[in-house]
């Protein structure tokens, strides 16, 4: 495809007039240029692409896409736009031959659940016989394919590959998590979601967003801009802020599918009984094609309400009860998300990873699982560098209302020097007696609440799991699935989960 009709319509100013080469491949990594390729320069938080235009011509760039024209007559022809990202989107659309046309599009976002939704919701299709994709925080997946996710909702050029990669592959319907990032950037731009849903709305990327009611707004974008003329949009409405929501689809002319927990409210999809361990949850659900008795292999109160969003996209999809109920049953572990480690070890307690890092998730999580522990219950957890320092304490709150024992500890410090972080943490554990960690190796918190500040999460999670009996319950929370931890400017291996497997071993 030429440069010209790859940027037709996006205001391009070409530098060098007549020239128009022609475009065999796009990308935004100066290391990733092969020859043929056109080079979009974004500005991110780190770096400016603009800085590597020379870079990405050595390696054989034929274009570039700038938002300033280089000084640089030796440079290979460039058009400028306003903005790199905002004209990414549609001119990947555009190279790829719009996929997301011949695809049935789900789209789920929230602040906490969007993966277990989307998990669920990819099982209940696979149950109907629908070839399904996923697109979200752990990976890329669909028939005949997968690979790690790097971003939520991936950028605008990767997303549009992902589409047409998963159509090659035979998808015919993708479950995707659309983040706030993702909506606010415009990576979903030329997307249109035959159904839109929102799991719930609390605190969380105000690093990013200029407060909730921005955060709120972006969420918002998925109802009123980003639905299909005959789409459907699935709300939460226990939520306070759902009045926005619906508002915003009603906007769109779309079909309204209303999801609640209490069996009385006025809404299609009904929680009307459930019962919840450690193994799992039983529930009934009304919902438009009938009452459904559902078993989900996935623990957790607050996994209902994941439930009911996922029923809700499905009813509106016009999935069978049949394949409803298969799908749940049947849905997958979701990776660090309530994943239980080390169950087969006898007189091991209970070691459970997470991936909440926000104050709802914590509290979700903490509160569902209080009830179900037939002991203690001890929780590390701590908070993310370079990010939102209002969350912190608040997180700290929720660990501290319902823990035994808590362990402060570093998360992704990023560039932030990690005892600050855990200073921020401090001031939300007051409700817990602070002793050091020898203290709670020697065993002298035992009868009472009591916190300590460990700075490597490896010790933490080490210590959280020896000073653990056979009844207690280890809650290792924040990192989830990841398998890596950011000190620094460095990625590092890390991995909650094996790290917690060592520490029951050497348990013994």
């Amino acid at each position: 495809m030429q440069l010209s009709q790859l940027t037709e319509g996006l205001g391009a100013r070409p530098t060098l007039p007549g020239a128009d080469p022609l475009i065999r491949g796009i990308t935004y990594d100066s290391r990733c240029v092969a020859p043929g390729d056109l080079f979009v320069a974004l500005r991110g938080a780190q770096a400016d692409g603009h800085d590597y235009l020379r870079q990405a011509a050595s390696l054989g760039a034929v274009a570039l896409l700038v938002e300033r024209a280089p000084a640089d007559p030796s440079l290979p022809p460039a058009a400028v736009v306003a903005d790199t990202r905002r004209a990414l989107a549609p001119l990947a659309v555009r190279f790829f031959g719009a996929p997301g046309e011949e695809l049935t599009l789900v789209g789920v976002t929230g602040t906490n659940g969007k993966t277990s939704t989307t998990f669920l919701i990819e099982s209940m299709l696979r149950a109907a016989g629908i070839p399904a994709g996923l697109i979200g925080t752990v990976e890329v997946r669909g028939p005949g394919l997968r690979r790690r996710a790097r971003n939520t909702t991936p950028e605008s050029l990767d997303l549009q590959r992902s589409l047409r990669a998963l159509h090659t592959k035979g998808a015919r319907t993708v479950a995707m998590e659309v983040s706030s990032h993702g909506l606010a950037l415009g990576r979903v731009a030329g997307c249109r979601f035959a159904v839109g849903a929102i799991t719930n709305l609390s605190q969380d990327h105000l690093d990013f967003h200029d407060g909730m009611e921005d955060y709120a707004e972006a969420k918002a974008l998925l109802f009123r801009e980003h639905l299909a003329p005959s789409g459907a949009a699935v709300i939460n409405v226990d939520d306070p802020q759902a009045r926005r929501f619906l508002d915003a689809a009603a906007q769109g002319g779309a079909q309204l599918l209303r999801v609640s927990r209490d069996p009385a409210a006025q809404a299609e999809v009904r929680v009307l009984e459930a019962q919840s361990c450690i193994a799992g949850t039983r529930a009934r659900l009304a919902a438009p094609c009938g009452e459904l008795s559902l078993a989900l292999p996935l623990p957790g109160d607050f996994n209902l309400e994941n439930l009911a969003v996922a029923v809700g996209v499905a009813a509106a999809l016009g999935l069978p009860r049949e394949a409803i109920e298969q799908g749940a049953s049947q849905c997958p572990q979701v990776p660090g998300r309530v994943e239980r480690i080390g169950a087969e070890l006898p007189e091991a307690p209970t070691v459970l990873v997470d991936y909440a890092h926000t104050p709802d998730a914590l509290v979700n999580l903490l509160r569902a699982l209080r009830p179900l522990c037939k002991g203690r219950l001890f929780t590390v957890f701590g908070c993310g560098g370079d990010r939102d320092r209002g969350k912190r304490p608040l997180m700290a709150e929720a660990v501290a209302r319902f823990s035994d024992l808590a362990i402060a500890t570093s998360d992704n410090p990023r560039t932030e020097n990690p005892q600050r972080i855990l200073d921020d943490i401090a001031a939300g554990l007051g409700a817990l007696r602070r002793m050091a960690p020898e203290q709670i190796e020697a065993g002298q918190f035992r009868g009472q609440s009591a916190w300590c500040a460990l700075v490597d999460r490896r010790a933490a999670i080490a210590l959280a799991i020896r000073s653990a009996e056979a009844a207690d319950t280890v809650v290792i929370a924040g990192k989830g699935h990841e398998d890596y931890q950011v000190v620094g400017g460095e990625m590092r291996p890390f991995d909650d989960r094996r790290e917690a497997l060592r520490a029951l071993q050497e348990r013994g």
